[in-house]
């Protein structure tokens, strides 16, 4: 039955989970906490400052799984005292889509959580496999002895057979990105940010048997609590980051900027309109596609209306609070289709 359920929900009409459900499923399925909210007494937590960091990112940013599975070390923002509560990242234009370059927004408690992964469980899986010699017989392998450029960086590399290249950043292959090593203190180690327990490269299409995994735990830990237990993909990641970006940008665009309507007009001529504006954070081709895929369930909404309710602001930043956006979440979610919220009974405090 519980199978059923995950294999269901991979072809289902099931493509949004809201943030207080996505961290449930982050608590239960990768944290290993039972239904009540307690760390299970048999959880093997391993790898978890590893996964829960990545489901994390692709919720905050919406990168897809390629475009953020085959992150470099060196392409993800460092946490700064004056950088604000989101960083930006750029996407070399090879690993996307599209094939084009583009900037990623990521909430500073995730690059938090990221560095607090590569510094502990990535250390010490990269301290194991320089122990056992791992880089040094590695078939193919290409040191990075020098990035340059401002714009458009280039590594400077020599590969096993110490001849040497040169490789730019933004044409570098998923491929290429996995041959490429760094002299640390301690000898080499992988500039691919996501390792396995081995310290290689974990595969960008690796991380499908860990979202399902997790998801299958969700299931068998909540189903007698909850009619429906989250289950996510990290695709679903995606699609969720786009549903919460509409609602947080129209907030700041109606309420924080108090444009009147002639000024929204002009607003829109110079920037694009909202739907434009989450396009561009996903690197849609089309805003159709955004419009009719990632955000059909209030594709057909009044937001304005949604959005009429009083939305006390957090103090110094004048964004829409945790609790205002979500509370209009669920509301979304109780008039939408395809949108996984938790049961009243499962909200906690």
């Amino acid at each position: 039955m519980a199978e059923a359920r995950i294999a269901h929900a991979r072809t289902s009409n099931v493509h949004w989970l809201t943030p207080r459900a996505f961290r449930l499923w982050v608590d239960v399925g990768l944290r290993g906490h039972d239904a009540y909210g307690v760390p299970s007494s048999g959880w093997r937590g391993r790898l978890e400052s590893r996964n829960t960091a990545f489901a994390e990112f692709l919720f905050s940013s919406g990168v897809r799984l390629t475009e953020g599975g085959s992150l470099l070390t060196i392409e993800m923002p460092r946490l700064r005292l004056d950088a604000g509560g989101f960083y930006p990242g750029r996407l070399a234009r090879e690993v996307t889509k599209s094939k084009r370059a583009r900037t990623f927004y990521v909430a500073a408690p995730v690059v938090a959580a990221v560095e607090g992964y590569a510094e502990s469980s990535r250390a010490a899986a990269v301290r194991r496999a320089q122990a056992l010699g791992r880089y040094e017989h590695l078939p193919v392998r290409r040191v990075v002895t020098a990035v340059t450029g401002l714009r458009e960086r280039v590594l400077h590399w020599r590969d096993q057979d110490n001849q040497l290249g040169r490789t730019p950043l933004a044409s570098a292959s998923v491929a290429e990105r996995m041959t490429m090593y760094r002299e640390g203190q301690e000898g080499l180690e992988p500039l691919w940010l996501w390792l396995n327990e081995s310290g290689l490269p974990l595969r960008p299409a690796s991380w499908e048997n860990v979202f399902r995994a997790a998801s299958q735990r969700c299931v068998d830990v909540l189903q007698d609590r909850m009619t429906e237990p989250p289950v996510c993909t990290p695709h679903m990641c995606r699609h969720s980051f786009a549903l919460h970006m509409l609602v947080v940008l129209h907030y700041v665009v109606d309420r924080r900027m108090g444009l009147s309507a002639e000024e929204r007009r002009d607003f829109r001529l110079l920037y694009g309109d909202v739907w434009r504006m989450v396009q561009d954070l996903l690197g849609h081709a089309q805003v159709e596609t955004t419009r009719e895929i990632y955000l059909a369930p209030v594709s057909d909404l009044r937001l304005r209306a949604l959005l009429a309710d009083p939305s006390p602001a957090d103090p110094g930043f004048g964004a829409p609070s945790p609790d205002w956006v979500t509370g209009l979440l669920a509301r979304i979610a109780r008039e939408s289709e395809g949108i996984v919220d938790l049961d009243e009974q499962l909200v906690r405090p």
